[in-house]
Formats: structure tokens, sequence, C-alpha cells
């Protein structure tokens, strides 16, 4: 069953990527255009997903554990930094440059443009790249005590999966 759900849910995002113009690298760079042929539909479809968001993150965190899982994976890392930043950078130019974010592209995988196929290979590029630079590269481009983390069950949360008992205080 769950991976009948991951499958329609990757369909239901692939589907609104594909209608709302996310996948359309001409409909997204006219998008930053802002002096030339600015087209600002899309501001209306990243403001559509906030909202979602906004009440779909409070209530499924509302909820006491997650349907299909021992618990939610949230990240552990709030602080912004300089791997934050510079990923950040990274997207936006990359974003900019061909009008495909990984969200937009993977769903136009299948039209089989070669400039979708390009962004793919480099996207992927990208991550080995990243990868490499996190495991081999110098200290300042980890996260911080990245030896001594241990992830919450419920990352900032402050309630248990259903099978997790609290631990007792003892201080």
């Amino acid at each position: 069953m769950r991976l009948l759900l991951t499958y329609l849910i990757g369909l239901i995002f692939g589907l609104g990527i594909s209608i709302s113009g996310m996948a359309n690298p001409e409909k997204v760079l006219n998008f930053f255009d802002i002096a030339g042929t600015w087209d600002p539909s899309l501001a209306f479809v990243m403001g559509g997903a906030l909202v979602v968001t906004f009440f779909g993150y409070r209530w499924v965190l509302g909820r006491p554990g997650p349907s299909f899982d021992q618990m939610f994976h949230l990240p552990q890392n709030r602080s912004i930094d300089l791997k934050l930043l510079g990923g950040s950078a990274v997207f936006g130019v990359g974003w900019g440059m061909s009008g495909f974010c990984p969200g937009g592209a993977l769903p136009a995988i299948g039209t089989g443009r070669s400039e979708v196929l390009i962004f793919a290979a480099a996207l992927i590029g990208g991550m080995a790249l990243a990868r490499f630079i996190n495991t081999h590269m110098s200290v300042r481009f980890q996260t911080p005590n990245y030896a001594e983390h241990k992830p919450a069950p419920h990352g900032p949360l402050t309630h248990l999966p259903r099978d997790v008992a609290p631990e007792a205080d003892n201080t």
C-alpha cells in the first residue's frame, strides 16, 4: 500500500507541475524576466503551494504519528550556514539559467527533449559533486557536530510516534 501511495502522490505532483507550467522552461524564464516579458502567473502557483504546505504540515504533524512509518523524518539542522547559502545560490542560478528546477524537470523527462535530459544529467552531476564535497573536502563544508548527530523521532516536535514511550527524566 505504501508503494502504491508513493506512486500516486508522485503522479499528482507531476500532473500539478505540468498543468501549472512549472515544467515549461520558457514560462519559468519569463517569470524571472521582470524587465522584459514578465509572466507573474507562477507567483500564484508558488503562493498556492505555500498555502497548501502551511496547512498540510500543521494537519499532518498534528497527528500522533505518520501512517506508514514509525516516525516523521524532519531536518535536524536549522542553522543558516555556508552550505545552505551556497546550495541555495547554486540552485537559484541554475534555475534562472535553465528554466528548470528538479521538481519541474523530472516530470518533463518523459518528453525526451534534449534540454531536459541535459539538465537532468547536470543535476545528477551536481548531486555527485555535492556528495564528494560533503565527504572529502574540508571541515568548513560539514554539518556542525555531524559525528554526534542523532535524529530525534520528530525533529523539533515534542510528541513521539505511537510505538515509542517517553524516556524518564532523571535530572
